[in-house]
């Protein structure tokens, strides 16, 4: 008996070093997009034909936000020379915020063509708390290592 909690314990041991280890986590694209749209469809209520018709939809959204994203982080990268240059990317980077609003305008426009106002309005909460929640556990994990 003895023995065996013993062996026991110490593969418990071995596993948890391992998994401290490994670092921190590779973050994935992919998997972040299906765990959001899985969560939405999930709170939203939305039926396997409404998420069959919005999916493709919020999915291209999402594409066309990150590319906003991507330019208003290599502005960020580079750091001016002078006050005209901060001016610059300062105007830049609220133009790409405006971009962005603009851009979910028009795509709450095509989310309610092919579902209920009612039912896009709590996508909009659910992809808010997905975010939140995403976030506090990033900050969770990365606390604990």
């Amino acid at each position: 008996m003895k023995r065996t909690s013993l062996t026991l314990l110490c593969l418990l041991m071995m596993v948890f070093t391992a998994a401290a280890q490994q670092g921190p986590r590779k973050f994935s694209p992919e998997k972040f997009q299906a765990e959001l749209e899985q969560y939405i469809v999930q709170e939203a209520k939305l039926t396997q034909q409404e998420a069959a018709r919005f999916l493709p939809i919020f999915g291209e959204m999402h594409q066309k936000q990150r590319a906003i994203y991507e330019r208003q982080r290599q502005l960020r990268k580079n750091t001016p020379t002078d006050e005209a240059g901060y001016r610059e990317a300062i105007k830049k980077n609220d133009q790409m915020d405006l971009e962005l609003k603009k851009l979910q305008q028009t795509y709450h426009e095509k989310f309610m063509a092919v579902l209920p106002a009612s039912k896009v309005f709590e996508v909009i909460k659910a992809e808010d708390r997905f975010h939140r929640d995403m976030w506090k556990k990033w900050n969770h994990e990365n606390r604990h290592r």
